[in-house]
């Protein structure tokens, strides 16, 4: 069957248990989202209360190292295991972080509880995503991913207005805000989250017990894994902020965490094939899943590269305060929801995917050009009609590259192809904020002495301001009380013009980006998205399921007493055959 197939003629309505786990999952979404954003405006305030001035990158960044790091570990225990524990557990570690973070007496203790409110988001990270593609087919996917997605950006635009607010109030709200949110959540999810478990999916390891199913962890990957990706992030993190980018300090852990990830691909491929690869290698070996791969990096890249910028714009060009520029950027966020569930519903009456994705990538190729095109004098409708096509891009994107990439893998892949997509997506993040901050400084320090010359101390001072790796920082104070003090209003002129072409060049490496995405896409290939839903084996619990289950547990006492060969005998003639839930 070609792409474009049409929409099923009597698709199943979803009973309330589908519901009531779809609305847990859109929950989750939009906490862990909220907690991502609403540090960025009470970062300064907490800093400040607990003297950790230092000390503000690792406050910031410790929570997307922890995130980043644990997702594939996270994806592998959702196969071996199940859904239902993971995820459980991983909104416990969010509160528990998130309780250690808000009544954190010092900055160390601060970090340790953003850390372990990461190590928590990073499964719900996963695991809302997993669980979506568990109850609904392929060719649905994009449209309950689009709703998740939508509450998402609802939190992620709410967070630094609430961020700000809290840090006047209280900051330790900023962190005991997600209690009152995410506790519910939890409990919602004891009572309502029926998924099937190991069992359902014909693992040997559901009847053998606990320590059979440790012993199919992939434990050498994982750590060669999350070593080097951990020696990867640190130097970015710390490179051009806390060293320069030229020192052992930044290259050293830059060098390594590239050798390791390539030892831990070298050694996941030659992995025997009974065991249970972390990151399996012929997750890549399909064209498609490969190409699918490499678009959400770069889409996930790009999203970064503009958030992370265009506030820039809005401080150093048009001279607006962070607050002002948070809300500038609310087009961007307000486009972004729709063209996400446009997107999602298309795919999911048409079943097509490379025009959404080709028209993703154009979109922002065309963004990305326009920004190159904003100065000073840009009026207000020319930035937020520019934010237009950036949003289309994304949300375009954002919902129909995952299921892209599972229609080229076994539904028995769904649960390690969707643990990649999400560390890709969270590793692009940092080197979104890493690769233009390197563009944008050296250029700042062009033209720095070109629009700001003079060689008196004053002139010196002014330059150093800026230069160095400070100019992002410092956007904020051309408008602030510091530029109506420090600067002339020719030497204002200027600073908004080194600005303005400094973020020209940055642009245009993006959109370089763009349209390497627009390339890439090219070489995907049309195949089927199911309509129906194919059995992973973690889908929604069923009355029958529940009424089978005195049968399944005899079954597995016979299994132990019988030995393992005895395994795909009683499973044939049982659970094996289970027909889908009715989630469809």
């Amino acid at each position: 069957m070609e792409e474009g197939q049409p929409p099923p003629q009597n698709p199943q309505k979803h009973p309330i248990s589908f519901w009531l786990v779809f609305l847990s999952l859109c929950l989750l979404s939009f906490v862990s989202a909220l907690d991502g954003a609403i540090i960025s405006t009470a970062l300064p305030k907490v800093t400040a209360a607990l003297g950790g001035e230092t000390d503000y990158i690792w406050i910031a960044n410790s929570f997307t190292i922890a995130q980043t790091v644990v997702q594939p570990f996270v994806a592998q225990l959702c196969d071996i295991f199940g859904r239902r524990g993971p995820i459980l557990v991983s909104v416990c570690l969010f509160l528990l972080g998130s309780g250690l973070a808000g009544g954190a007496p010092t900055v160390g203790q601060l970090i340790a509880g953003r850390t372990v409110q990461g190590l928590g988001s990073g499964g719900i990270y996963i695991l809302v995503d997993l669980v979506v593609c568990d109850l609904v087919p392929q060719r649905e996917r994009g449209k309950y991913l689009g709703i998740v997605l939508s509450l998402a950006a609802v939190g992620a635009v709410l967070g630094p207005v609430l961020g700000g607010a809290l840090a006047q109030a209280n900051w330790r709200w900023v962190f005991y805000l997600n209690l009152p949110l995410a506790g519910p959540v939890l409990l919602f999810m004891l009572f309502f989250l029926r998924l099937d478990g190991p069992a359902a999916a014909g693992h040997q390891s559901a009847y053998t017990g606990l320590r059979e199913s440790l012993r199919r962890i992939d434990w050498v990957g994982n750590l060669l894994f999350a070593g080097s990706i951990l020696a990867q992030l640190l130097g970015l993190v710390g490179g051009g902020t806390l060293h320069p980018w030229s020192s052992a300090s930044t290259l050293v852990p830059l060098i390594l965490g590239f050798v390791g990830w390539g030892a831990f691909h070298v050694y996941e491929y030659f992995l025997p094939s009974h065991r249970h690869p972390c990151m399996p290698p012929h997750l890549f070996a399909h064209r498609n899943s490969f190409v699918g791969f490499v678009l959400a990096f770069d889409a996930a890249l790009i999203m970064q590269w503009t958030l992370y910028f265009l506030p820039i714009y809005f401080q150093g060009v048009q001279r607006k305060s962070p607050l002002t520029s948070g809300v500038d950027l609310l087009p961007y966020s307000a486009f972004l929801i729709p063209f996400a569930m446009v997107a999602g519903g298309i795919m999911s009456r048409t079943g097509i995917y490379r025009p959404l994705h080709a028209t993703g990538f154009g979109a922002l190729a065309l963004a990305l050009g326009l920004f190159t095109l904003l100065g000073p004098p840009s009026p207000r409708a020319a930035w937020v009609l520019v934010q237009v096509p950036a949003a289309l891009g994304q949300g375009f994107l954002a919902t129909t590259i995952l299921p892209a990439i599972q229609a080229a893998l076994s539904p028995q892949d769904t649960a390690s192809s969707t643990g990649v997509y999400a560390f890709l997506r969270s590793l692009a993040f940092v080197w979104g904020s890493t690769a233009p901050a390197i563009v944008f400084n050296a250029r700042i320090d062009h033209y720095a002495d070109r629009l700001l010359p003079g060689d008196s101390a004053a002139d010196r001072a002014l330059r150093s301001h800026f230069t160095g790796g400070q100019a992002y920082g410092a956007a904020a104070d051309v408008a602030g009380e510091w530029g109506q003090t420090h600067l002339s209003s020719d030497q204002r002129r200027h600073v908004q013009e080194m600005y303005r072409l400094a973020l020209k060049t940055v642009w245009q490496v993006g959109l370089a980006f763009a349209l390497c995405g627009l390339v890439a896409g090219l070489a995907m290939r049309s195949l089927e998205l199911h309509q129906e839903l194919e059995d992973t084996g973690y889908g929604l619990k069923t009355e029958e399921d529940r009424k089978g289950k005195d049968a399944e547990e005899k079954a597995a006492v016979v299994t132990r007493a019988t030995g393992p060969s005895e395994i795909g005998t009683v499973w044939g003639t049982g659970r094996q055959k289970k027909t889908t839930p009715e989630v469809t």
